[in-house]
């Protein structure tokens, strides 16, 4: 047997959320635990860094840190200063929402374990899709795939240093789940909200973003694949660059 993981866990939906509960349960059998996740809920935070006011922390527990940050700030922290060692794994989540399409550029999830991948570990982040209407979150089952994704980057294919996979989970019954697929980032629709409002002084203001409104019907995408009922796992790294688009690029310029 190899030596037992490190695994520093983080989220965007905040450490009291029942999410990283379920996802330290998971992992508890896996290897050692280590918690640095946001004071309060920073969803759709994304990359952000605080930069200009002081990021306080309180110790929650043996391993575990609740910063008042973002969860890219709760990452960087736990690398360069709480855990005694370097992560094997730096693992977010389990979000209550998906993340599909492209949702994971505003996501605060996919950023804590995207921000592992720009400290030169591995990442993981999970989420549970569901909706509003949903009675009842089946955290069980996003720990089966917890455990089923973790063994299999542990055991058979490891995810290389500086990349991600980045998971969404049916909010259905374990029985009912159908299996795992590996899909591409898709494209996801949100009815187009904003919302004026005027506050008891006279003023103007605004809440902006609509509900889930469907996804773009292309084979091998993760919407399409959620919606059938199977769990989603799509490989990410941070390099955004369009090499296809390079040598067009190069027509024009200088070199």
């Amino acid at each position: 047997m190899p030596p037992a993981m490190r695994f520093l866990v983080s989220n965007d939906d905040g450490f009291e959320a029942p999410g990283i509960a379920a996802l330290a349960r998971a992992l508890g059998p896996l290897g050692e635990v280590w918690i640095v996740a946001p004071e309060q809920e920073q969803s759709a935070k994304s990359h952000a860094f605080t930069m200009w006011e002081p990021l306080r922390v309180r110790q929650r527990g043996a391993r575990q840190w609740s910063v008042a940050g973002t969860p890219a700030d709760c990452v960087y922290l736990g690398i360069h200063h709480f855990l005694d060692e370097p992560p094997d794994l730096v693992i977010s989540g389990i979000n209550r929402g998906s993340n599909l399409g492209q949702d994971v550029h505003y996501s605060g999830t996919v950023a804590a374990a995207l921000e592992g991948c720009m400290q030169g570990y591995s990442g993981l982040a999970f989420s549970l899709h569901r909706s509003s209407e949903d009675p009842v979150d089946h955290w069980e089952t996003a720990e089966e795939v917890v455990q089923r994704v973790v063994n299999a980057v542990m055991y058979d294919s490891p995810v290389p240093k500086g990349a991600m996979l980045n998971v969404n989970i049916p909010n259905v019954p374990p029985e009912n789940l159908k299996g795992l697929h590996a899909t591409r980032l898709g494209r996801r629709f949100y009815d187009p909200g904003v919302h004026m409002r005027v506050d008891p002084r006279g003023g103007d203001y605004y809440w902006i973003g609509g509900p889930h409104a469907g996804f773009e019907a292309t084979e091998g995408t993760d919407g399409p694949s959620i919606d059938g009922g199977f769990a989603t796992v799509t490989p990410l790294h941070p390099d955004l660059t369009w090499h296809e688009h390079l040598d067009a690029v190069r027509s024009w310029t200088d070199g």
